[in-house]
């Protein structure tokens, strides 16, 4: 760990002691009372109610009369609990004599959010997915996105690395495009901060609910925004806490971060010997002549990775009156990654007013800060598993690092020189707030307006040392290099809506809402690099200590306006038949003149069955709804300017000199327009047994078209290709969302949740041609990802795998004419033209898995909770790239642990290729490198233990809750990489599914502490 990470860890733990000294200072004592009351339910006492006082034990049971007597505290909160219904939760106060009436379960009932506004999940006519605070902050994490994983159905989130802050990738019923985002977009608080924005910005902690918009009816409100899904981010306020003192929270915890299983590699000896083996048949030299224990056996794993901690703190103040409610917080977050060198430590603070000025009148706003300081790791888990063999030497004779493998002849970068003698660290600052004014003329009509500004500040600092060992080695000195790069983001999002709200006699009821939408944004950045740096004193400080002819200086400006307007009306007839439509028109500068604007509409319906006369005498159905929507949306795919053509650097001579020049690099083309996806959404919602069970199962399809992909062109233009609108694909697929309560008791509950989805997604069309290869990995080149019409986007492709050649005879009877050996590669002739080539690729499988889910059960008895929860999916492959130098080629490089049975002339029936084959045979892309993807995880497991803070004499404090908590327990997968999870491409639509060792996602061990006062 170095001097910087170390000081940022005590400085952690410091401020992490001071917030918990904050509760010292907060302990009332106050006199219990007794408080009596009844406890009914449509005007009938319910007996065997429990009422119980939170955070402790001490609990009643109702009469036969439902009348109940409890000893409380005015700070206390009586939870009132039956069978079947929503349980509910009453302040003591003042009050001696406190009558509840409880109703029945219903969790259509539930009020969430939707575009520009707020509706019972009853009335919706969309499809939407709620994901409440107590699922976001159960289970301590660093990026809100981390905690949707599994908790939506429909909604695919990959954990793509398990480094500091890293993000995720996240499908909403698969991905619409190729070259386009196929990420959904953010709104936090009615702000539209995008498809990229840092999600590190945001504390978890912070945020009251997040709503996923999956269908037309729900996303078309965003237009060409929201074709890949809308995710609805609320922050908390401080309705609900009623008239007096400020209510305080504080949440501590602390965490252990544990390396996960590693990947199975061969050990010191056994690599020696299958070098040597390797070296043996080429005919050279055995590096390693000696005995095995002669050498160096460093497991550079541990030397590079280790145990991590991580401290987070939380301190909020909220309160409300009758004319303002508000809510200020502070986060205090330090995680220092596995890979040592790595870390980040964020700094957030919000503040959340609302104010009515007068009964017509009211305004507020929202305002988040953060500072973000991120190490970036020096050294990776890749080269440190797999790149750096156990017997290389760390250190020379004379005590430095070494830097040059005798095995490979070559250069190496030694990791631990990198940690000490570089510097990769970003740091940035981010501002997002928004104001509002919302007036009411009259009582059924409502204005609104917002602005909401954001400032996005990163600079990046980068220094890699003249004293690289691996420079020293082959004797280049003064060759350090140090870049600075800045990003400067600015914007601004204005949204004004007006609606009208009425009952129309009896039977009738709408609600019209009318707006219009302007952003603009604009992103500047510039880049300075130095090299041929000779000292190391100034590092990044002073790029002028360099070698002048070869210092690069860049610059990029880029920016994009869109203006919108819509409309949406939703209509209830006898509240029964639902009826929504919504249009957007959205005009956008990307475009060209004549393409700017787009329009997109959508219609939805609803059916209350459960409402029809002939529901009223059944017992199994609560509610029954039945709900269908269409409707488009679009996708701007493209970045700002592509419509105009390209100018590149191409250099000239004039008079035998170079000369500077620009030629036209990429043609233009103003034709460009949307990418379009139509969509259909039908499902079925239903309570049962009193409420005991609600699901929802969905079936829908998409199509998008115009798809915009560069093809290729008649050379006779001067160009290759052009970006242009043309194919089609579509998604289909369902999804099944079951809660239950199992058991409710005085003392026990349990309740479990499933999410079952299923997408397939598939190219109908790439403008005549039946598929395109496409280049991931340059090392691999073509012959490993195509689009294939009828197939997924993409599909892994290579020749199939047959394992070894047994005998000279086999080989000579297969009429091969590519160099083969005995022992090697056994690759399939599909095409029998004599070689194995890209001509014989085959789809060899798909990243897109047949089936996601999650299953959660969480238990409470008494003071005690207890949670787990697993996720996974079925039927996806992945493509691991460190099977061409770990398992086929190069000698010196580590291999998997299967090469222990490799054939040998002692082991001839082998199908795992001979060591030294790969000098002889070409190795393609093949089936050995696409793997089983499913797996199932143990994501998270929780324990808790509510104090009984009345019974203790701490009567200031409301509740108070100690926890544990574990992420990543567990992993069930038959990837040789054993995260299946990982992706070496991030967040690339066409790219998913590659694992390359990739920083890996570690167990977490969590001790925490939430009180409330």
């Amino acid at each position: 760990m170095n001097s910087k990470t170390t000081q940022k860890s005590h400085s952690g733990l410091k401020k992490i002691w001071m917030c918990a000294a904050l509760l010292l200072f907060s302990m009332a004592m106050t006199n219990a009372q007794t408080v009596s009351g009844t406890v009914t339910a449509d005007g009938q006492p319910l007996p065997g109610a429990t009422v119980l006082l939170k955070g402790t034990t001490k609990g009643a049971s109702t009469d036969f009369d439902g009348n109940f007597t409890i000893e409380a505290t005015p700070e206390g909160v009586l939870v009132i609990s039956y069978i079947g219904y929503a349980t509910k939760e009453v302040t003591v106060g003042n009050q001696t004599q406190i009558n509840i009436s409880l109703d029945e379960s219903n969790e259509l009932d539930e009020v969430v959010v939707i575009g520009y506004g707020t509706q019972r999940k009853s009335d919706l006519t969309g499809s939407v997915s709620s994901v409440s605070s107590e699922d976001l902050t159960a289970i301590p994490v660093s990026r809100v996105d981390q905690a949707l994983q599994g908790r939506a159905s429909g909604v695919q989130v990959t954990q793509v690395n398990g480094a500091p802050g890293a993000g995720t990738v996240i499908r909403v019923r698969g991905g619409n495009s190729i070259t386009g985002s196929n990420e959904p977009l953010w709104v936090v608080d009615g702000i539209v901060v995008g498809t990229n924005f840092n999600l590190n910005n945001i504390n978890s902690n912070d945020i009251k609910s997040i709503e996923i918009l999956k269908d037309a009816s729900s996303i078309a409100i965003y237009g060409s925004r929201g074709a890949n899904g809308v995710v609805l981010v609320t922050t908390k306020n401080g309705a609900g806490i009623g008239a007096g003192k400020p209510e305080i929270s504080v949440n501590l915890y602390t965490s252990s971060q544990i390396l996960p299983e590693l990947p199975d590699r061969l050990s010191q000896r056994e690599q020696i010997e299958f070098t040597n083996e390797s070296a043996r048949f080429r005919s050279a030299a055995e590096p390693f002549p000696n005995d095995p224990s002669t050498y160096p056996d460093n497991d550079w794993v541990d030397l590079v990775l280790g145990p991590a901690p991580i401290y987070n703190a939380d301190v909020s103040v909220s309160g409300a009156s009758d004319n303002v409610n508000y809510y200020t917080s502070f986060n205090y977050f330090n995680q220092e990654g596995i890979v040592k060198s790595s870390g980040l430590e964020k700094y957030i603070f919000r503040t959340n007013l609302d104010l009515k000025i007068s009964d017509k009148v009211k305004t507020g706003f929202r305002l988040n800060y953060s500072r973000l300081e991120q190490d970036n790791a020096l050294a990776s888990f890749s080269q440190a598993a797999f790149g750096i063999a156990r017997t290389q030497p760390i250190y020379n004779d004379d005590g430095s690092y070494n830097g040059f493998d005798d095995v490979s002849g070559s250069p190496f970068s030694n990791p631990l020189a990198n940690r000490e003698l570089d510097i990769n660290e970003t740091f940035t600052n981010n501002l997002l707030a928004t104001v509002y004014l919302e007036w009411s003329p009259a009582p059924k009509w409502t204005i609104r307006s917002t602005f909401s500004p954001e400032f996005n500040n990163i600079k990046q600092n980068r220094f890699n040392s003249s004293q690289a060992p691996d420079l020293l080695s082959v004797g280049e000195t003064g060759q350090g290099s140090a870049s600075v790069r800045t990003v400067a983001s600015n914007g601004w999002n204005n949204e004004n809506t007006i609606q009208f709200t009425s009952d129309i006699g009896d039977d009738h009821s709408i609600t019209a809402l009318a707006g219009a939408s302007f952003q603009k944004v604009s992103t500047e950045s510039a880049m300075a690099e130095a090299f041929g740096i000779t000292s190391d004193a100034t590092g990044f400080n002073n790029l002028n200590n360099s070698d002048p002819t070869r210092s690069v200086v860049t610059s990029d400006f880029s920016g994009f306006q869109i203006a919108s307007f819509f409309g949406r009306l939703n209509y209830s007839y006898k509240d029964k038949y639902l009826l929504t439509l919504v249009g957007r028109t959205d005009g956008s500068s990307v475009f060209a003149e004549g393409n700017k604007y787009a329009f997109f509409p959508s219609v939805a319906g609803a059916w209350k069955i459960s409402e029809e006369d002939f529901m009223q005498d059944q017992n199994i159905f609560q509610d029954l709804k039945l709900r269908a929507s269409w409707g488009k949306s679009g996708n701007q795919a493209i970045d700002p300017y592509s419509t105009f053509g390209l100018l590149t650097e191409a250099n000239t001579t004039l008079n035998g000199v170079e000369v500077p020049g620009l030629t036209l690099g990429r043609p233009s083309n103003p034709n460009l327009q949307w990418e379009t996806t139509s969509s259909f959404d039908i499902a079925l919602e239903a309570s049962l047994f009193r409420g005991k069970v609600f699901t929802e199962f969905n079936y829908y399809y998409k199509k998008t078209e115009d798809l915009l992909l560069d093809v290729t062109i008649p050379r006779q233009t001067g160009f290759n290709s052009q970006l242009q609108n043309i194919g089609s694909l579509e998604n289909k697929g369902w999804e099944l969302l079951v809660n239950s309560t199992n058991v409710s008791t005085s003392n026990f509950n349990w309740n479990s949740t499933v999410t079952l989805s299923s997408n397939k997604n598939e190219i109908l069309d790439l403008g005549g041609v039946d598929f395109i290869d496409i280049v991931v990995d340059p090392i691999i080149g073509s012959g490993n990802t195509r689009l294939i019409v009828g197939e997924s986007v993409p599909v892994y492709t290579g020749v199939r795998y047959l394992g070894t050649w047994k005998s000279q005879a086999e080989i000579d009877a297969s009429g091969r004419t590519d160099p083969q050996v005995v022992g090697g590669s056994h690759f399939e002739d599909l095409n029998g033209d004599g070689i194995a080539s890209t001509e014989d690729a085959v789809v060899l499988g798909s990243p897109f898995p047949d089936l996601i889910f999650g299953i959660e059960n969480s238990f409470s008895y008494k003071n005690w909770d207890f949670s787990f929860y697993f996720q996974g999916t079925s039927g996806n492959e992945v493509y691991n790239l460190s099977m061409r130098n770990n398992y086929f080629n190069r000698g010196e490089a580590v291999k998997f642990g299967d090469l222990r049975d490799r054939w040998t002339v002692d082991n001839p029936t082998s199908d795992i290729p001979r060591a030294g084959a790969d000098s002889v045979t070409n190795t393609p892309s093949n089936s050995e490198y696409v793997e089983d993807g499913s797996h199932i995880r143990l994501k998270t497991l929780r324990l808790a233990y509510n104090f009984p803070v009345d019974q203790m004499g701490l009567d200031g404090i409301k509740n108070a809750t100690v926890y544990f908590s574990g992420s990543n327990l567990l992993l069930f997968s038959n990837t040789r990489l054993i995260d299946p999870e990982a992706s070496n491409f991030g967040r690339s639509n066409i790219a998913q599914g590659y694992l390359s060792a990739q920083y890996p996602n570690p167990r977490v061990l969590t001790l925490g502490l939430n009180v409330t006062f």
